[in-house]
């Protein structure tokens, strides 16, 4: 094991500046591949977070004034600076929660794209207002105006993404902004608020990392800080509903979900097969809040859906593991070791409910095929598939956030909207079947953010991503951003 000295150190981004945290301490950063520690990131205090709001507060004035143009044009330079910088973050991820990241995918097609499109909306907030006549001498009119000090929580399992998402419509909107990372995954946060650091005025993005119970409460409750989004569990959003009671604030939660990847028996089975096993079988192990870990099959199509998977899922050219940075690797290990827990708990507990197992279920080294040492110690789970006619099951209703999923077969497609919406969650779902008239019928019936037909998790700036029920309120898009102020003119 590395010594301290020997580990990577990352800093937090404050006014512009590389800062330890006030007091000193700092904790490892450990990869999950290998479950060894590999950096240390701050430990921040209360006094830290005076510093960030502080930071966030003296910059907001001179951006929000800035020309809606100019504040594109940094937006822009930040997604030209990827190129240059794109390789060292990807990797700086993959060692925060062990995904194995498509490189090209990744950078070019998700984070680039996003920093673009909040460039060209920028310029569009101004003109979101609209007029109304009031009345003989009375003239209406309305204005979209940032918020100020915007907080953006990030999860553990996608902190470049949820970094990107909620700093560039933010910014993009005329806002100053803070980011708390997840402990267990900061430090490409701490090295991306570096980069933007290097492009944007001091204070105009600021990154702090630190444990949630040391300093998430004040955050949130800073009377200076007067937005938040959180990216995360549904127990961390009651929390930050909490904390910022006594100063009420504008809120945006994208939480859990238990997806549903329904398919019918007219579909495309082939493809159908490929988009549930890339909705939770794949690259990120589970670890989305999208993933469809419920797969509904239509009854008379069951036993060959099933079949397919599993011969898929079974093949050792098909699911691979090691070295997170090695792309021909088709799956990483869970991303830290309390999530590790967790998931291996579910795979006892849907065996004690009496769902019966298609696949998987190993766990650690075992998985590992063939078995390498350096990464025996690492948090893996084999992909795990079962199978039960009751979706009333823990494994059918909790939130797992792993590579385990549970096939239910249906009779019919009032069943199939029955069970896809006895969940609490109502995030994403996918259904599959050649019938244009059904395809609508679904995308109205099902209860739930995001409904993608013959295609899953298909995200992206073109369309909002939120959820219904406790899976959440509100999207990271620039108008979210703003706040809309009623202005009357009386000419009398």
């Amino acid at each position: 094991m590395k010594a301290a000295k020997d580990l990577r150190q990352f800093h937090n981004i404050i006014d512009g500046k590389l800062v330890p945290a006030s007091a000193g301490e700092t904790m490892d950063s450990i990869d999950p591949a290998t479950g060894k520690p590999w950096s240390t990131i701050p430990l921040s205090t209360t006094n830290d977070v005076d510093s960030v709001v502080k930071a966030a507060s003296k910059a907001f004035p001179a951006w929000s004034a800035l020309p809606a143009r100019s504040r594109a044009d940094y937006l822009r330079q930040i997604g030209d600076a990827l190129s240059e910088h794109g390789e060292e973050l990807l990797t700086l991820e993959t060692r925060n929660n062990g995904w194995t990241l498509d490189p090209y995918q990744y950078l070019n097609i998700v984070l680039k794209q996003i920093w673009y499109d909040a460039a060209g909306a920028a310029p569009i907030v101004g003109a979101q207002g609209k007029t109304v006549q009031m009345g003989t001498g009375n003239f209406g009119y309305t204005r979209r105006e940032p918020y100020g000090v915007v907080l953006g929580i990030l999860p553990w399992n996608a902190g470049l993404f949820s970094f990107t998402i909620k700093a560039a419509y933010a910014l993009a909107a005329g806002n100053t902004v803070i980011i708390k990372p997840s402990e267990h995954a900061a430090s490409a946060s701490l090295r991306y608020g570096e980069i933007l650091s290097e492009i944007l005025p001091p204070g105009v993005v600021n990154v702090i990392s630190g444990l949630g119970s040391e300093i998430g409460d004040v955050l949130v409750g800073h009377k200076q800080v007067n937005k938040v989004s959180m990216t995360g569990s549904k127990q961390t959003a009651e929390m930050i509903t909490r904390a910022s009671a006594p100063v009420p604030k504008s809120l945006i939660f994208e939480l859990g979900g238990k997806s549903p990847n329904i398919i019918f028996e007219d579909a495309d089975i082939n493809q159908a097969v490929n988009g549930v096993i890339n909705g939770i079988f794949t690259r990120n192990a589970g670890q989305i809040c999208a993933a469809g870990s419920r797969i509904l099959v239509h009854r008379p199509i069951f036993d060959r859906v099933i079949g397919k998977i599993k011969e898929h899922m079974t093949d050792p050219e098909n699911v691979k593991y090691g070295d997170t940075l090695d792309t021909t690797n088709t799956m990483g290990p869970i991303a830290n070791l309390p999530q590790y827990r967790k998931v291996c708990s579910y795979l006892q507990i849907g065996k004690e409910e009496g769902a019966e197992l298609i696949f998987g279920g190993r766990t650690g080294g075992e998985v590992l095929l063939p078995d390498d040492p350096h990464y025996s110690d690492g948090y893996w789970v084999e992909p795990t598939l079962f199978k039960t006619d009751n979706n009333k099951l823990q494994i059918c209703q909790e939130e797992v956030f792993g590579p385990i999923a549970v096939a239910i077969p249906f009779d019919d497609e009032e069943e199939a909207v029955r069970i896809a919406n006895d969940t609490d969650y109502g995030l994403a779902s996918g259904v599959w079947t050649q019938d244009l008239k059904r395809a609508q019928r679904m995308t109205e019936k099902i209860e739930a953010g995001n409904v993608w037909v013959n295609t899953y998790a298909m995200v992206g700036p073109d369309l909002p991503f939120g959820g219904f029920k406790e899976s959440g309120y509100g999207t990271d898009t620039v108008l979210e951003y703003t706040r809309e102020k009623a202005c009357v003119i009386n000419f009398n």
